[in-house]
């Protein structure tokens, strides 16, 4: 009989959830970070925890894989009766420095596993990161932006007169002529180049290599991206690769 297992990757944003029969994931959701109640210490015991998983019929024997990038979130799990902490010792990418987010890195090592190395992973979460490893699974290197929700989020609340901008599913007009596309404009243009600037670098090198799209932005920037450039064979889009990085870990 497959085990219950649950894989919690704590993002800067966002709880992201995996529910695993043995190697099948079963389900994903995503919820809110605990707020002030659960981090005045109360634990499993009174509920606030198991409260907190999104699947009630998860037994409370049930495994918690934790993976996070926020202490203060991470702090609170730390009394669950059975949690195992993955740090970032236990994935087996070469050259990972200490300050590197771990959902970085258990992204571009579950993208290693499902599509071959080397391989460019580009995460279009809270923040927009690349993330690539050569054949040997040796980290080459990435970057790290303001992500697309962020971006808009920062004109609006550090200028007097700039709104709110949102989020466009098609492409606006880049010589914009009111201020809501202007501002879609400058970012959405912006960041795509960048996108296809990182892509071609990178495959400058690694010519056979895959690119794989993730995070909760991944179905937009790929459809904005398919807009403006022929979309080619090795790119790809992944919302998982965080769990198949568990997966690939922790293998029933």
């Amino acid at each position: 009989m497959a085990t219950d297992w649950l894989a919690l990757c704590i993002g800067n944003s966002r709880y992201h959830w995996g529910w695993f029969q043995g190697n099948i994931l079963i389900e994903t959701q995503d919820t809110g970070h605990l707020g002030a109640e659960g981090q005045r210490g109360r634990g499993a015991e009174d509920g606030a925890l198991k409260a907190a998983i999104p699947w009630k019929e998860i037994p409370d024997t049930t495994p918690i894989y934790l993976a996070s990038v926020v202490p203060e979130q991470t702090n609170i799990w730390l009394n669950y009766p059975n949690l195992s902490q993955i740090k970032l010792e236990d994935i087996p990418i070469f050259g990972i420095y200490p300050t590197m987010g771990i959902d970085r890195a258990l992204a571009i090592f579950g993208a290693s596993k499902v599509y071959g190395a080397p391989v460019l992973v580009i995460d279009a979460g809270t923040a927009l990161t690349f993330t690539g490893v050569n054949a040997e699974l040796e980290l080459v290197g990435g970057a790290i932006l303001p992500g697309l929700n962020l971006q808009f989020e920062c004109l609006s609340k550090n200028t007097a007169a700039l709104p709110q901008g949102t989020i466009p599913t098609t492409l606006p007009p880049r010589w914009a002529t009111d201020t809501s596309q202007a501002i879609q404009s400058g970012i959405i243009y912006t960041i795509l180049a960048g996108i296809k600037d990182f892509i071609e670098d990178w495959q400058a090198e690694f010519e056979s290599s895959k690119v794989v799209i993730t995070g909760g932005n991944s179905s937009i920037i790929y459809q904005l991206y398919s807009q403006t450039s022929p979309i080619q064979t090795n790119l790809l889009t992944d919302s998982q690769l965080v769990f198949w990085g568990f997966k690939n870990l922790l293998i029933f």
